[in-house]
């Protein structure tokens, strides 16, 4: 792909305004809520003034052809050029998009992201091709907002699609291979990198399944979104959500994969969806799947067999087709065949180390703080300060509340006591925790000036209690409050 055309067409966006924010401004609250929506109506409504930033929503956002001439006074001198590209077409008097061009924002920037037209706006059938490469969605989010961003030598966004992680990624990695099946996809990819002034070579494009292109290569951070959808393998998959391999396998093994692929310490970040079986607790099934990482694996979502196949169904625009019956029932009764009780949905956080792994596997389907990133190192370097604490050096050390820890108390009006008391933090996952008046006590005294020895010894004190043996039954909690983020060191 020759590249002349996109300094032109960065220039015409930014002078445009054609930014995140200028585009949530131009549209306003409901307008924009209906967008997200796939509804195009308020937003026709507020861009009927023809100004660059106007057009440019109208003809990517909303999808909609614009009149010759104001397609040349939002993109001067690129339409016919664009038109070549294959990412406008032309008619007497109007041009239409054929690729949307959509403003996204990071924390540091304005980007903009180049992919496949939205399907099914305004209700309209949504069935896309093989190849269709998919643009910044829901999943592309979740997975950007969980993962960490310390600087890296070398990351690897695995099954890039449009390239919207490794943008992400670009800004503290000083290489990214960005790995994809689909050609269209690294063809996006490379073209983002480009419209977003991604230094030249910092993103490595392979084209090739899986591990397969970065075969005995190692990285500090691998990041990836798989086709995970949980289906029969046959030959009627969209490249972009289904891997063609059976259940969950895909998911499984990009996990036995990589410890293999990770230098000491390095994150593998993977957003997807497992299998629940019937039979069996699914902490047990996927914990098999780990071995050399710590892992912190967040079940966000359980969903059952038939709503799964439905949105699944109903996002390859199958939904009133002559097929979608049939492919219903067949999906249904390998559900049934499998065993498969419901679907998993969330994030696998692994590590890598070459200590004894720690593994916490937990169910959280409430409210977090987003980025939700800084919560995962936070757990890692609390795991990493425990390690080197015996039972003795924790009585020694002065742990502090965190900032944002409140708690709550529960009980009938004028108990002497509360009934019940909660901790409860106010960021990141936001985790409650119900403690007793012994556990609220010390962690209320925990100011950083008096060692976890101290406090329990005064506590023994106040209640008439043996300290050894205090200490003895509350030091475990004392380590699951670092762990959990209530306490820091």
């Amino acid at each position: 792909m020759s590249n002349d055309f996109v300094p032109a067409l960065r220039e015409a966006l930014d002078n445009a305004g054609y930014t995140y924010d200028g585009v949530a401004d131009l549209l306003g609250e409901t307008a924009h809520s209906a967008l997200s929506r796939n509804e195009t109506v308020p937003g026709l409504r507020r861009t009927r003034g023809g100004s660059p930033i106007e057009t440019l929503t109208r003809l990517f956002l909303l999808q909609t052809p614009v009149t010759g001439d104001e397609a040349d006074a939002a993109l001067p001198g690129l339409v016919d050029r664009l038109c070549n590209e294959g990412m406008l077409e032309q008619s007497i008097g109007e041009v239409a998009a054929r690729m949307d061009i959509r403003p996204y924002a990071t924390e540091d920037d304005d980007l903009w992201v180049v992919s496949d037209l939205t399907p099914g706006l305004d209700g309209t059938p949504n069935k896309v091709g093989a190849d269709h490469v998919l643009g910044i969605s829901s999943a592309a989010t979740s997975l950007a907002q969980m993962t960490i961003r310390d600087e890296v030598t070398r990351s690897l966004d695995l099954g890039t699609g449009c390239g919207v992680q490794a943008l992400h990624l670009a800004q503290h990695s000083q290489q990214v291979v960005a790995t994809d099946i689909n050609k269209r996809a690294l063809w996006m990819t490379e073209l983002n990198a480009r419209l977003n002034g991604v230094p030249t070579g910092r993103i490595d494009v392979r084209e090739g399944s899986f591990f397969e292109p970065v075969r005995g290569e190692t990285f500090d951070l691998i990041a990836t979104n798989p086709p995970f959808v949980i289906s029969p393998a046959t030959d009627e998959r969209l490249v972009y959500r289904d891997s063609g391999l059976p259940g969950d396998r895909v998911v499984e093994d990009i996990v036995r994969a990589a410890p293999r692929l990770l230098n000491p310490g390095g994150w593998c970040q993977i957003l997807a969806n497992w299998v629940i079986p019937a039979d069996r607790d699914w902490t047990e099934r996927l914990g098999e799947w780990i071995d050399e990482c710590d892992a912190w694996v967040v079940q966000r979502e359980v969903i059952d067999p038939a709503g799964y196949v439905e949105l699944w169904l109903k996002d390859a625009g199958l939904q009133g087709s002559p097929d979608y019956v049939r492919r219903y029932d067949t999906w249904l009764a390998w559900f049934e065949q499998q065993g498969i009780e419901g679907v998993g949905f969330g994030w696998i956080n692994l590590r890598r180390t070459d200590a004894t792994p720690t593994l916490r596997l937990e169910e959280w389907p409430y409210d977090v703080e987003q980025p939700i990133a800084p919560t995962f190192t936070a757990w890692s370097r609390a795991i990493d300060s425990l390690a080197e604490l015996d039972d003795d050096a924790l009585l020694a050390a002065r742990p502090v509340v965190r900032s944002d820890v409140q708690q709550e108390t529960f009980g009938a009006p004028g108990a002497e006591d509360p009934a019940t008391v909660v901790l409860r933090q106010q960021r990141g996952l936001r985790r409650a925790r119900q403690a007793d008046t012994v556990e609220a006590a010390l962690v209320g005294a925990c100011d950083g000036e008096l060692t976890v020895g101290q406090i329990l010894s005064a506590l023994a004190s106040l209640l008439d209690l043996d300290a050894a043996t205090l200490a003895g039954e509350r030091l475990a909690a004392v380590r699951e409050l670092l762990v959990e983020g209530f306490l820091e060191i």
